[in-house]
């Protein structure tokens, strides 16, 4: 993938393998696929943001191609996803939201095979080293409690005055050891994205 928008891709994998003094198996893991980008808005107003949407298109692609290749499973066996962006300090939050936009989602939801749950998401401004915590929802069915989570996304270089901290994540499960109730993964229906 070359990009000219493109400065930095990065990927963090994220097992867990003990909770609450007990062994999780398998462990529990969570890939985040990340960009930091140009923004070629930085600085100005700009009525039409459509360059950015289409950004976000190109984008979700290849962070979701990331993300599942960093998992090391079959796109359809994803179970959760999330997304964020930090616009850096000379941006717009709405750069960030069109980054974000449902064009960033559908070639998610090609790669994934599925996906009819909304991805939850995250916007913020900031500067270099920002952290963000991109919320997690499973693809298929937005009620399924044991995965309501989150992974921290921080990187220390990014994003610069000028820049956008794209991120996508990807898991394999819910959270390790959940016990609050509500519908199970064996109960998913699909048919709307929410049971």
């Amino acid at each position: 993938m070359s990009d000219p928008l493109i400065r930095t891709l990065t990927v963090i994998l994220e097992e867990t393998h003990r909770e609450a003094d007990r062994a999780i198996h398998p462990p529990t893991r969570k890939a985040a696929a990340v960009a930091v980008i140009g923004n070629p808005f930085a600085g100005r107003f700009v009525e039409d943001l459509s360059e950015l949407i289409e950004v976000g298109a190109m984008l979700g692609r290849l962070l979701a191609e990331r993300a599942v290749a960093a998992l090391g499973i079959p796109g359809g066996t994803v179970h959760s996803f999330g997304k964020a962006a930090i616009v850096g300090e000379d941006g717009e939050l709405e750069h960030a939201a069109a980054i974000l936009h449902p064009k960033f989602g559908a070639p998610v939801r090609a790669v994934l095979e599925k996906g009819p749950a909304l991805i939850p998401s995250a916007k913020k401004r900031g500067g270099i080293g920002t952290a963000i915590d991109v919320p997690l929802g499973h693809k298929d069915a937005a009620y399924v409690r044991s995965h309501f989570d989150a992974m921290e996304v921080r990187l220390p270089h990014a994003p610069r005055r000028d820049e956008i901290l794209v991120a996508l994540v990807l898991t394999d499960s819910g959270r390790p050891l959940p016990r609050v109730g509500g519908l199970t993964v064996d109960q998913i229906e699909g048919r709307d994205g929410l049971r």
